[in-house]
């Protein structure tokens, strides 16, 4: 693959190949000033007849990705650069179902309860049952209406 031409998604011609490190393309572009960039092989396609390599990430993509530095992938940074799931860190649960404190995965009724509120289905219940609003039950209590706020409306 070394030497290939390398086209991005847009159809712009990047540079060409000249090495594969670690499942990593090195990519050189520039005519004077030339600049190397890592593109991980999960982006490129090979087409062996025409010694091209396409790529699914446009040209700027790849001219805003970190440089090589003395030869050597900062291949955590290339993985962020590209939304590669390898640029994060595991999350703390690890699947096992076991969410910590401060865990934004928490439900709002979960958060209520912390707090010391009452969660929102227990709020309902006792709404239909009469339970938070005990003025309504009272015969001089307003309900509402437009007569019952104008004088002589009932």
């Amino acid at each position: 693959m070394e030497g290939f031409e390398v086209v991005t998604s847009d159809d712009r011609k990047l540079g060409h190949v000249v090495e594969v490190h670690d499942q990593h393309l090195i990519v050189e572009h520039g005519l004077l000033k030339k600049a190397r960039h890592a593109v991980p092989a999960a982006f490129a396609h090979v087409a062996d007849g025409d010694r091209t390599v396409r790529l699914s990430v446009s040209k700027e993509i790849v001219e805003t990705s970190p440089k090589l530095e003395n030869g050597s992938i900062d291949t955590q940074a290339v993985a962020e650069h590209y939304g590669l799931a390898e640029g994060t860190p595991a999350p703390e649960t690890e699947g096992y179902g076991e969410l910590l404190p401060d865990d934004p995965a928490l439900s709002a009724d979960q958060d209520a309860f912390r707090a010391g509120r009452e969660p929102a289905d227990k709020e309902r219940a006792e709404i239909r049952e009469g339970g938070l609003e005990p003025e309504r039950d009272q015969a001089d209590a307003p309900t509402g209406y437009l007569s019952d706020r104008v004088r002589g409306g009932r």
